[in-house]
């Protein structure tokens, strides 16, 4: 396609965000929220003109949009991607993709006649000291995985035990579906394919039927380990995951914003051991995770031969698998 025509659905923060990342030949076309003014604002973000959609209808039925971007409430998500994909859109759908494994599988299903692209939106994948660590570890310079440490967190708010995230039927979950499902994903982007070997979940501050803290171990299949933090009790917004190779050890802290200055320290053993020297690389530029995504969705739509570094359906379900184990324990 010479350029992507794109619709987006939810105009909340984070439908905001996906607008304002659209690459470089990106179109808007449509907008549309089941508050009309959250999207009149979103139409206002581009500088040409852009519909603000009375109905989902009128977006599925223009065959001219290439994209629908899904960032509604969790429990939307898979209802309105699986009716994008069943009239003929690619589909980008925010982060969990959904409210159970279940709904990823139905989606799953419906694409799987078609030759229409999905993916969930785990942006973190494309932090630039995310793809330098993947990099690092694929070279084999410095040996196996010998573990993985996370941590992962932000504070509430008063009153955020009423919000939509911490009812389950909207979310699907708690901390382990929010911030923890980033968790799961970076892991098995890093190391591949992992299972869950433990886990404790924990209703610690919020009085509410989902978790707000989650601890949990996975073990790639290709060896090392694993151990996971995510927590809403955090206060200070952190970002923190630490791996060690046999002969040196990468440590990355922050993803901008309020998470702090995105940050790589490499630490690379001597023959001698000791104290390592180390390297670190910061990225103090605005966070681009979010139009790489996009990209990467574009180049998979236009390249049959593409090996997409985003989130795909079997990845999500592969996220899914370990926190529906988690939580039937």
């Amino acid at each position: 396609m010479s350029r992507t025509v794109f619709a987006v659905v939810g105009c909340g923060l984070i439908g905001c965000k996906r607008i304002a990342s659209l690459p470089v030949g990106g179109v808007l076309k449509y907008v549309f929220d089941i508050v009309p003014m959250n999207a009149e604002r979103a139409a206002r973000m581009v500088k040409y003109p852009v519909i603000v959609a009375s109905s989902m209808q009128s977006i599925l039925e223009d065959k001219s949009v290439d994209v629908v971007v899904i960032a509604t409430t969790h429990g939307e998500l898979i209802p309105i991607a699986i009716q994008a994909v069943e009239s003929g859109h690619h589909v980008l759908i925010e982060k969990p993709g959904g409210i159970s494994l279940d709904d990823i599988q139905r989606l799953k299903r419906s694409v799987s006649s078609t030759k229409l692209k999905v993916h969930i939106g785990f942006n973190h994948r494309f932090h630039p000291a995310l793809l330098e660590a993947k990099s690092i570890m694929d070279s084999n310079k410095y040996g196996k995985l010998l573990w993985m440490r996370g941590r992962y967190g932000h504070g509430g708010r008063i009153g955020y035990e009423k919000e939509w995230r911490l009812n389950k039927s909207q979310s699907g979950g708690g901390e382990f579906v929010d911030q923890g499902s980033h968790l799961v994903d970076l892991c098995r982007f890093l190391s591949g394919d992992v299972e869950l070997v433990f886990s404790e979940i924990q209703t610690a501050f919020w009085d509410t039927e989902v978790e707000d803290n989650v601890f949990f171990a996975l073990k790639p299949k290709t060896g090392g380990f694993a151990w996971m933090h995510a927590s809403w009790t955090e206060w200070k917004n952190m970002f923190s995951l630490e791996v060690t190779l046999e002969n040196a050890k990468i440590d990355i802290s922050g993803l901008g914003g309020s998470y702090g200055v995105e940050t790589l320290k490499l630490y690379e053993m001597q023959p001698e051991m000791g104290p390592p020297p180390s390297t670190t690389t910061t990225w103090v530029e605005s966070d681009a995770s979010w139009t790489l995504e996009i990209e990467d969705l574009i180049a998979h739509i236009n390249n049959q031969d593409h090996i997409p570094v985003g989130t795909t359906i079997d990845s999500a379900i592969a996220v899914w698998e370990i926190i529906e184990k988690a939580y039937s324990k």
